[in-house]
């Protein structure tokens, strides 16, 4: 999978220090991926959610995060639309992402 863009991964890292092996465990295991359907990714990460729309939430540090995706499986492409603590999760509207 192509992930749109690592430079977010790295933001995100430098914001939150304590999700930076998290998360480039989350970058290098979807780049390494070839996901066709939603049972794809479940096989990579258990947790992950569907929520609509293309959008999956994937638990990242033991739930402490969360990422949200949008994934495109005939282009291979997963593009970030949010990452952040729980709490600010909890507060979001997906469907404005």
């Amino acid at each position: 999978m192509r992930v749109l863009s690592r430079s977010t991964i790295i933001e995100y890292a430098n914001e939150h220090p304590d999700s930076t092996d998290p998360l480039l465990r989350w970058y290098r295991l979807t780049c390494e991926a070839a996901w066709k359907q939603f049972q794809d990714i479940k096989d990579t990460f258990g947790s992950v959610d569907y929520v609509g729309d293309d959008l999956y939430v994937f638990n990242i540090k033991g739930n402490r995060y969360r990422l949200i995706a949008r994934i495109f499986f005939g282009k291979s492409l997963v593009y970030i639309r949010f990452f952040g603590s729980h709490a600010e999760y909890d507060k979001l509207d997906v469907s404005t992402l």
